[in-house]
């Protein structure tokens, strides 16, 4: 098998703006102004860690025609130069009195008429990287030119990944699987879980992946309270159940799913729930064609886990995957989606143990024409033992 190719042809990005343009032509936008790293990301290429710095803002203006323009510090002047973006105009920043406002409001003036309306990501699970006095001092010199929602443009186009992204996730979550085939290896009794999480995050490093932003988990008996704490030095006991949940990268694309092991075998309440999860993850792979809704895929899950009809305090079994650990859209009963193509998701149900316990499984799949793919290597519905 050849290995997969890091970065992507310049002519994707290209059809990537092309499409943003011909959305923005119809909701009648003079340019979008991108302020965060996936939106950045998306159109430039522009792939660094340094957004984990809050000092520094960082711009890209989409014209109505022609090429993105970057407007960033000229720490990453080099960096941004080895894209495919030309137009590049930097500041030295942090500036205390001007940092990149006047430079950003020039290039928003000088590529939109007078009374422009620049597009600016405000649904859901999007921000404004800029400080709030910032971007109202932009505003004072747009002179006329108003800033407005986007419409959900990049969001939409993003919703849909092209064969090169799904390749990017199904490397990521490959890697994973292996890092997960080896947990024997560093999990057993009385081992701490801090101590498992850190191995396990090695596992993922030394199995390939670029770094290991997300790892969740819990460990407890017959089941645990939460999928979002912090690990402690608490040691595994038999009859714990473990979940590992990663959220691993490779060329800034994520994987997003766990497994559950258990310490030595487990009850038959556990294992009876554990394989009820899988009953549900099935059901909505089954379901996963052109054409299904998200609510769809939603109700088929809970059926399974509720079949009284009960709904989980999670809220949502599953979401989008890509560029961003969770992505739009939310797999809840509210969310009536049409699913495409392309489209890449996670499958996550939960099911409720007593004394307040669950337990969560989570798969990753892609909408091909013919139905669902999986891109992580499907769980059966017997636990995995350490």
């Amino acid at each position: 098998m050849l290995a997969p190719v890091r970065g992507f042809a310049k002519a994707e990005y290209y059809m990537r703006t092309q499409l943003a343009q011909t959305k923005m032509a119809k909701r009648g936008l003079s340019a979008l102004l991108l302020t965060t790293e996936p939106e950045v990301r998306y159109y430039t290429g522009f792939l660094t860690r340094f957004w984990e710095s809050p000092t520094r803002p960082w711009f890209v203006v989409v014209p109505a025609i022609g090429a993105p323009i970057a407007i960033i510090p000229s720490i990453g002047a080099h960096l941004m130069g080895q894209t495919w973006i030309k137009d590049i105009r930097t500041w030295q920043a942090p500036d205390y009195d001007n940092d990149g406002i006047t430079l950003l409001a020039q290039t928003l003036r000088e590529v939109t008429p007078s009374n422009g309306k620049i597009g600016l990501a405000d649904e859901m699970e999007s921000h404004v990287h800029m400080p709030l006095a910032s971007l109202r001092a932009i505003e004072a010199l747009l002179d006329g030119r108003v800033l407005i929602g986007d419409g959900g443009i990049t969001r939409d186009l993003r919703l849909v990944k092209s064969e090169a992204e799904i390749t990017k996730i199904h490397t990521a979550a490959k890697i994973a699987d292996r890092a997960f085939n080896r947990v024997s290896e560093i999990a057993c009794e009385g081992e701490p879980l801090s101590k498992i999480f850190r191995n396990f995050q090695a596992l993922c490093l030394n199995e390939g992946a670029d770094w290991v932003p997300y790892l969740a988990g819990a460990a407890d008996r017959g089941g645990y309270n939460d999928v979002i704490s912090p690990a402690t030095d608490a040691p595994l006991l038999q009859g714990d159940v473990l979940m590992l949940d990663t959220g691993l990268i490779w060329d800034g694309y994520f994987c997003d799913f766990d497994r559950n092991f258990s310490v030595n075998k487990p009850n038959e309440v556990t294992q009876t729930a554990h394989s009820k999860l899988i009953d549900a993850t099935q059901a909505a792979f089954e379901l996963a064609k052109p054409g299904a809704l998200i609510s769809e895929l939603f109700h088929t899950m809970n059926k399974v886990i509720n079949p009284r009809g009960d709904t989980m305090e999670a809220g949502r079994l599953g979401h989008g995957l890509g560029m961003q650990l969770t992505e739009w859209p939310s797999i809840i009963a509210r969310d009536h989606t049409v699913l495409f193509e392309g489209m890449v998701l996670t499958l996550e149900p939960s099911v409720n143990l007593m004394n307040g316990k669950i337990l969560v499984h989570e798969e990753n799949i892609v909408i091909r024409e013919n139905g669902a793919e999986y891109l992580s290597e499907p769980q059966n519905d017997k636990m995995r033992i350490v």
